[in-house]
Order: structure tokens, then C-alpha cells, then sequence
């Protein structure tokens, strides 16, 4: 299986998450395969895959909820396993589904919580005030949750997670269902969460979240990280793409011939009389390819060269693994 590691070398930041060759079985399924993983403190990793690919696996051990059947992880220098009691005290979870209690406003769900987290009932009142505060909530927070919109239900779950102020905060699919508003509401929420010094791991089947968000990606596949690094230079690492867009969609059939000609790959149709190639690593010149196109009779409406999108990556790269033995 091949792996792809980005990342510049020089001095490694401070690491608050790792793990170092994870495996992890269900009878016969083999959910993890030798997982490595590094995350530098005080920032946003994407922890990416296709479903099925150990995500899920990893992040159940990294939070303590699951032991590894070999390997070993670390959270702020303490073993999962056997300094789990220490773990837990220096992490927060939040995940898809509201946690909260929509029968009891904002700030009694806030307090609840702070006091099952074994604050006093003063620490409690201030924390929950506190956190309705800084996170646009103060407004809403006397009214039923039955009541709050998504984006705010959403943003209510994540706080709850924050009543110790973990130094870890693991986030499963936070805007899963949301408008894009409560999306962005959301995203600004994580970014001064780090603001504040949490370092974040992300997993999300939203590319463009991990691409606004992460400073840091692992794209995970069968059980094993095969690709790191920041998401412009996973970008780089497999070039530009050309989009096509002819002036007459007859020429079709033509233009994925002589494009899979230059590109040595064959293109994608992205429309009647629209293509988008992957160019190789070397790139071509865009003055080369419309002479090309000319050469071959096809007449273009539109040729542009640009960067290709996380998600095309994502599927690029998971697409070249094959199941290991």
C-alpha cells in the first residue's frame, strides 16, 4: 500500500496526540492495520476516510472508550490504557447527535452538566454563563433547547463538551443536517476553540469543512493512514486539473480521447459538453492543450487550468489503495 507523507521535516512541534502503529480486530474484520498518527497541539487535524476505513476505530481508542489489540497512543504524554483516568480528565467528545436534555433551557443543561463533571454548584452557574457567553448563546439561554434552531442546538452540544476546558476536544461530524449559516456558525466556534489553546480532531464527510478548518489531514483507508499533511500541500501532490468546456457536445467522444491522450488518465464528465482531467505531475502548458484540442478538430468554449478541490484528492488517493493482504 502506498503512503503519502507531505509534510515539510525540520524540528516536530510539540505532539498532543499519538499513536503509533494501532491494530484493531472485530473477528475477522481487521479494522486498523499499523495506524500512525501525530497531531501538534493548539491545532485543527482531519482525521479523513471513506466509511469502513478505521476512523470510527481510532478515535474510540484515542478517547479511551476502546483498547487497541496492539500499539500504543498517547494523549498529552499519558497512555491511553493504562493512564486512561488521566486521559479522560484532559479530553472533551462531542458528537453528531445532540446530547442535551431539549426539555430543559441553555443554561440548566449547561449546569447539569458541570455538575455531573463534579463542579460545585457555584463553578457550575459560572461555567455555564461563561460558555453561553462566549459562544453567542446568553440570548437563548433561559428558553427550552425544543426551541433552538439547529445551528444553535448544534453549538449548545459542542459547549457542553468544553465545562472542564479539555485540552483535546474530539469532534464527530459537527454540522451534520446544517444550513451553510449554522455551518459557518459552527466553524467559528472550532476556530476560537483553538484560539484558546484546544487542539481539535476532526473526523467529517465534509471535504470543504476539512479544507476551512484543519491545519493538518490524515486521510485514513483500510485501517492505515496513507496520506498527511496540510491540505494545500495534499493538494500539490497530484497537480492541477483542466476543465473543458466544448462548444458543441458532439464532440464529447473526441475531446475524452485526445485529453486522455495528453493526460495519460481519462477524464471525467462533468456535463454534456463539460470534461475535468487530473494533468501530470509535470503539468502542461494551456497554450499546448487548446493547440491539441485544435489538431483534433474540437472547439472550445472554455479551457481553464486549476487547483484540484480536497475532495478530488480524497478520491484520487483512496481510490489508488488496494486491500492489503
Amino acid at each position: 500500500m502506498t503512503a503519502y507523507t507531505v509534510s515539510g521535516g525540520g524540528v516536530v512541534p510539540d505532539q498532543i496526540v499519538v499513536a503509533e502503529g494501532l491494530h484493531k480486530s472485530f473477528g475477522d474484520t481487521r479494522a486498523l492495520r499499523g495506524l500512525h498518527l501525530n497531531v501538534p497541539r493548539g491545532t485543527v487535524f482531519g482525521l479523513l476516510g471513506p466509511n469502513g476505513a478505521g476512523k470510527t476505530s481510532a478515535v474510540r481508542i484515542l478517547a479511551t472508550l476502546s483498547d487497541p489489540d496492539a500499539g500504543h497512543a498517547r494523549i498529552a504524554g499519558y497512555d491511553v490504557v493504562r493512564e486512561a483516568a488521566k486521559v479522560r480528565a484532559r479530553i472533551g467528545l462531542a458528537g453528531q447527535y445532540a446530547a442535551v436534555d431539549e426539555n430543559l433551557t441553555g443554561r440548566t443543561n449547561l449546569r447539569m452538566f458541570g455538575r455531573l463533571s463534579h463542579l460545585s454548584r457555584g463553578q457550575a452557574h459560572r461555567r455555564a454563563d461563561e460558555l453561553l457567553e462566549r459562544f453567542g448563546l446568553m440570548d437563548a439561554a433561559d428558553r427550552q433547547v425544543a426551541g433552538y434552531s439547529g445551528g444553535m442546538r448544534r453549538r449548545l452540544d459542542l459547549i457542553t463538551s468544553l465545562i472542564l476546558r479539555p485540552e483535546v476536544l474530539f469532534l464527530d461530524e459537527p454540522t451534520t443536517g446544517l444550513d451553510p449559516r449554522s455551518r459557518g456558525e459552527i466553524w467559528g466556534s472550532v476556530r476560537e476553540l483553538v484560539t484558546d489553546g484546544t487542539t481539535v480532531l476532526l473526523t467529517t464527510q465534509y471535504l470543504e469543512e476539512a479544507d476551512q478548518l484543519a491545519d493538518g489531514i490524515a486521510i485514513v483507508d483500510h485501517g492505515r493512514v496513507i496520506a498527511t499533511g496540510t491540505p494545500d500541500e495534499l493538494k500539490a501532490t497530484i497537480g492541477n486539473h483542466l476543465d473543458v468546456e466544448l462548444e458543441d457536445p458532439v464532440d464529447l467522444r473526441s475531446a475524452v480521447t485526445a485529453l486522455t491522450a495528453l493526460a495519460g488518465t481519462t477524464p471525467t464528465m462533468t456535463g454534456t459538453d463539460r470534461l475535468s482531467v487530473a494533468l501530470p505531475g509535470g503539468g502542461l502548458r494551456l497554450a499546448d492543450i487548446v493547440r491539441e484540442l485544435d489538431r483534433a478538430g474540437i472547439a472550445a468554449a472554455d479551457v481553464r487550468l486549476r487547483r484540484p478541490t480536497l475532495d478530488e484528492v480524497f478520491l484520487r488517493l483512496t481510490d489508488q489503495q488496494k486491500e492489503p493482504a
